[in-house]
C-alpha cells in the first residue's frame, strides 16, 4: 500500500476510536437510563451500533498491522503493475478510461482507483503499451488496448 494509503487508513481509525466511538457509549448511557433494557429498541440499537464500530476499528487495526508500504521509486513504466496509472480503450465501445492500480485498501472508483484483485486490473497486469487484453467480467469478455502507462 502506498504511504497515503496507510495516512488514511490511520486517521479513520483515530476518527473512529476518538470520536465514533464516545458517541456511541453516550447513545448506550442514555438509551440505558430509559428504564427496562428488555424492551428498550434504543439501547438494542446502540449495542448494534457499538458492535459493528469494534469489528470496523478492530478490523482497521488488522489491515494497518499486516501492511507493507510499496517503494515508489522503484515502480516502472515497461508494464502495468500495482501503483500504475493506465489508459485503456474500449476496442467494444472506442471510450479511453484511466485507473490506478492499488491496494484492496485504497481502490475507490469515483477517484479512479481500481484494486488490483478486479478482473480488469488483473487482466492488464504485466501488459505492455499497444498489447491487447481480453478480460473476463461478469457481463462477458472485454477487449481493451493499452494506450499509456505512467506513475
Amino acid at each position: 500500500m502506498t504511504e497515503e494509503g496507510l495516512r488514511k487508513l490511520k486517521e479513520e481509525l483515530v476518527q473512529l476510536e476518538s470520536v465514533e466511538r464516545p458517541k456511541i457509549s453516550q447513545m448506550i448511557a442514555e438509551a440505558r437510563d430509559k428504564g427496562d433494557l428488555s424492551e428498550n429498541a434504543e439501547y438494542d440499537a446502540a449495542k448494534e451500533a457499538q458492535g459493528m464500530l469494534e469489528a470496523k476499528i478492530a478490523q482497521l487495526k488488522g489491515v494497518i498491522a499486516s501492511a507493507r508500504l510499496i517503494d515508489e521509486s522503484a515502480i516502472g513504466t515497461d508494464t502495468v503493475q500495482i501503483m500504475n496509472k493506465v489508459t485503456i480503450k474500449n476496442l467494444g465501445t472506442n471510450k479511453q478510461m484511466t485507473y490506478m492500480l492499488v491496494s484492496e485498501s485504497e481502490a475507490d472508483l469515483k477517484s479512479g482507483k481500481i484494486a488490483v484483485s478486479t478482473p480488469i486490473a488483473q487482466g492488464l497486469m504485466g501488459k505492455k503499451v499497444g498489447d491487447k487484453a481480453e478480460i473476463q467480467v461478469p457481463s462477458g469478455v472485454m477487449h481493451f488496448e493499452i494506450i499509456e502507462i505512467s506513475l
